[in-house]
């Protein structure tokens, strides 16, 4: 079904793995067709609680885009490339059910900007991030200029942006781009011990949390706002009476996405 990407789905988790380890998985016009055609079956199967995005061999998540796409492209075609991108990534970032990057090795580039349109990162400890696109005389142009600076302010961003510079695992934690440093060989089962706690929760308290926090950084919207609307949304749901009622009666809720 694929020929850039491996998709496994196992209780509830799908794992995607960027398979290109000989191009240290760059991204290319085939991961984003993919990418996307896996969006589209994440968005609209219900047995596909929670995403882990990873790359294929210990080397690297994601070293950057494929720089050889980019021979002969004039600024109209570079504006278009960008906001394939920025979309696909939006995507992710928008997805109303959680998508984590394990991020294994290099992160660079586009594959910096991959990791953080996901809505938290896991490391392995060999992991390094970066947006190297000075040293091309280029920019990111996957959201990397908005995304890091929300993510560790804009001081530091400004100095990685510039700079070029990279940051070991460590360093990304102690900045808030990392929530968890694991091993290499732990990395998918850390990944998948969180999302085992997250998809036991109510899936559209899940979609309501990711949907207001996503607002804080949109300025055409007004976070409290989206905030009062998802609180009082899930009023209108199952999960809610069954969460509710499960506490009153001091046992474990079932919740079913209704």
């Amino acid at each position: 079904m694929y020929t850039s990407l491996f998709v496994l789905l196992e209780h509830g988790v799908l794992t995607v793995v960027i398979n290109r380890p000989d191009k240290l998985n760059a991204l290319n016009n085939t991961v984003f067709e993919e990418l996307n055609k896996v969006l589209d079956r994440v968005y609209d199967h219900k047995e596909i609680k929670s995403v882990i995005i990873t790359g294929a061999g210990s080397k690297a998540f994601v070293a950057g885009a494929d720089i050889s796409e980019f021979g002969g492209l004039n600024k109209t075609d570079a504006m278009a490339l960008a906001k394939r991108g920025q979309d696909t990534f939006a995507r992710i970032e928008n997805c109303p059910k959680p998508i984590i990057a394990a991020v294994n090795g290099f992160a660079l580039g586009g594959g910096c900007e991959l990791a953080m349109s996901c809505h938290f990162r896991i490391a392995s400890d060999n992991a390094k991030f970066g947006q190297p696109e000075v040293n091309l005389g280029l920019i990111p142009g996957y959201g990397g200029t908005q995304r890091l600076v929300q993510l560790i302010g804009k001081g530091k961003a400004m100095e990685l942006l510039m700079s070029g510079n990279m940051i070991d695992a460590a360093e990304a934690k102690s900045l808030g781009l990392v929530n968890h440093i694991t091993t290499g060989t732990a990395l998918l089962d850390e990944c998948k011990k969180i999302l085992e706690v997250i998809n036991s929760k109510a899936p559209l308290a899940i979609a309501g949390c990711i949907k207001a926090a996503n607002a804080v950084y949109d300025e055409n919207k007004d976070g409290y706002a989206v905030e009062i609307e998802e609180f009082g949304n899930s009023f209108d749901t199952d999960d809610m009476k069954e969460g509710t009622t499960a506490f009153l009666e001091k046992r474990k809720a079932v919740f079913k996405g209704h």
